[in-house]
């Protein structure tokens, strides 16, 4: 059961004195989990970021090697306040960054622990700036995605997953969770099977998937239209990254408030876990190697689209 750990997380993070530290301190009673909370300000104001790392039983961490999972929990902010009262819709990927880790610290104290290390990142931002967007208004952060990355993507993360509100658009008509393809060093790759398998498990529902175009893949600040930020920590590793998207058939708002719905995210937590499992375990992989190096091998590197390329003027 996830759904009990959601709607703890979000009365958590549903407060306008929210911080970093809130978030610690829910993972105070388990012994072997780190957190780190960095507090960082920009031009539009400041948000804390959090890393919490769940060690594994053959993780790296602990000089095993079993393989890293990084869950990221992606948004602009969980409130824009004054502007907008309570949390808004962008909070989804926080909250579900957070219950993961939550419920698999969880597990571990039952005798369910992983194989292997999961880290999970998020930034924690309750009055949050807002921004202009087709087809709905977004919410802005108060720092950089570039900052963001910095913090939200580490080394030791050997595949990524990017939970990410993505309810501001008219090209998804599906309410619950979906899957980009993978990317991996510029290139979008297919859609990996295992995960639709383990979202289908994870949901009871045939799995759906949403496109990505190459502008998503690049990063913000190239004047470029992009669906969101679900994408952007692939602009900041050579790992695999696929994006977990939670969904609404109508396009909303992500600075719209009263539009997180717990069942839904309680559906990215499950199949997160699911990934983690058998992630960790060595069972999946999120792209296939042996195709990836034969495509370099034919078209070269795209690694240039991981940057802001040739700016003009």
């Amino acid at each position: 059961m996830v759904l009990k750990q959601v709607i703890e997380v979000k009365e958590i993070i549903d407060d306008g004195r929210v911080s970093g530290k809130d978030i610690a301190a829910l993972f105070e009673k388990f012994e072997f989990v780190k957190v780190k909370v960095t507090e960082v300000s920009g031009e539009k104001g400041k948000t804390d970021f959090v890393k919490i790392t769940i060690p594994g039983a053959s993780g790296k961490s602990s000089g095993g090697n079993a393989p890293t999972l990084g869950i990221v929990g992606r948004l602009g902010g969980i409130g824009a306040r004054p502007s907008r009262i309570g949390l808004v819709s962008d909070g989804d990927g926080a909250i579900a960054a957070i219950a993961a880790a939550y419920k698999i610290a969880l597990m571990k104290t039952k005798k369910d622990e992983l194989p292997g290390d999961v880290i999970v990142t998020t930034h924690i931002c309750p009055n949050a700036p807002t921004a202009p967007h087709y087809p709905v208004d977004f919410m802005d952060s108060p720092v950089t995605i570039m900052e963001m990355n910095k913090h939200e993507v580490t080394s030791e993360m050997e595949a990524i997953l990017s939970i990410d509100t993505t309810k501001g658009n008219v090209i998804i008509n599906h309410k619950g969770i979906s899957l980009s393809p993978t990317v991996k060093s510029g290139y979008v790759l297919k859609v990996n099977s295992d995960l639709v398998r383990l979202m289908e498990m994870a949901t009871g529902q045939l799995a759906h998937t949403f496109p990505v175009s190459t502008q998503d893949i690049t990063p913000y600040g190239n004047d470029v239209y992009h669906i969101n930020s679900i994408l952007q920590p692939s602009v900041a590793t050579k790992a695999p990254v696929v994006g977990v998207a939670i969904t609404t058939i109508s396009a909303v708002p992500g600075c719209g408030t009263g539009a997180s719905h717990e069942v839904d995210i309680a559906d990215a937590v499950r199949f997160v876990i699911e990934v983690a499992k058998e992630f960790t375990d060595g069972k999946i992989e999120f792209y296939d190697a042996k195709e990836f190096d034969h495509l370099e091998e034919l078209y070269g590197s795209m690694s240039r689209l991981q940057t802001l390329g040739n700016r003009v003027g």
